[in-house]
């Protein structure tokens, strides 16, 4: 029986596949808990400094496969609350992952498939790909995912697209923040990740860590004396932290940090 997904590491990348193509990648109950203990491994997983999430066949992912949405519609009120529920913990470990998270996007996402990519923290994609979320054309809102793509394309966006549900090119989720980078084709898109994972191994893993824990901590807030007394109190402590140290000491000392091979 094939695996809904693939995992590996290698040389300091997690690698994670999603692998139904021929549902499109479609999320049901089995993918996305395997997706959730696949992130939550790769957390703590040391030898993991970068995560990277990929897909097999045409689509990268196509939301909520067919199967599961009519099982999903005999669900009680508090079933439904559980099959949210882990969408949304798989969600938040894509998006509080310790590690940086890209998304190699080859081909369409839709639904909860827009939250996957809008949950990674960079996202690549082919010029061809296509993205949607089309939950109110099936009488349904994008409730779980909101948070990460508001976060991504904000609030003026998010009306537009999720009210009308239309398909938008991969140039207009450039525009609107929901991925960094477009490229031609799969070759382009392996060329970019690589690029990313070069720059991002070269930085210190805590800092990364620490990076990410300060943006989700402030990120929204206005500035004042709790915001700037938590900056000022997060850098005193990686300034003395051990990778601190070694970063600094590397620095003056002009040689590499030990955490760069």
């Amino acid at each position: 029986m094939a695996q809904d997904i693939l995992n590996e590491i290698d040389a300091g990348i997690g690698i994670i596949t999603l692998n139904r193509p021929e549902r499109h990648n479609a999320f049901d109950d089995t993918m996305i808990a395997e997706l959730s203990d696949t992130l939550k491994m790769m957390a703590s997983e040391p030898a993991v400094r970068v995560v990277v999430i990929s897909s097999t066949g045409k689509s990268f992912c196509a939301g909520a496969d067919l199967n599961w949405m009519q099982r999903a519609a005999t669900y009680s009120l508090e079933e439904n609350r559980r099959d949210a529920s882990e969408l949304a913990e798989m969600l938040r470990r894509i998006a509080d992952c310790p590690k940086p998270v890209i998304a190699r996007v080859q081909g369409p996402a839709y639904g909860g498939g827009v939250g996957l990519v809008a949950a990674c923290d960079m996202a690549v994609a082919t010029f061809d790909a296509r993205f949607a979320l089309t939950e109110a054309k099936l009488g349904l809102i994008p409730a779980v995912i909101s948070p990460h793509v508001i976060a991504a394309i904000g609030e003026r966006y998010a009306r537009r697209y999720m009210l009308t549900a239309e398909m938008f090119s991969a140039a207009e989720a450039y525009r609107i923040g929901l991925i960094h980078e477009m490229v031609a084709d799969d070759a382009s898109l392996d060329e970019a990740v690589g690029e990313w994972v070069e720059t991002l191994l070269k930085n210190g893993p805590q800092a990364l860590a620490e990076c990410k824990a300060l943006i989700r901590s402030v990120a929204g807030r206005p500035l004042g004396p709790k915001v700037i007394d938590y900056s000022v109190d997060r850098i005193a402590n990686v300034r003395v932290s051990p990778e601190g140290q070694e970063g600094l000491s590397a620095f003056l000392q002009k040689r590499k940090p030990n955490w760069v091979l």
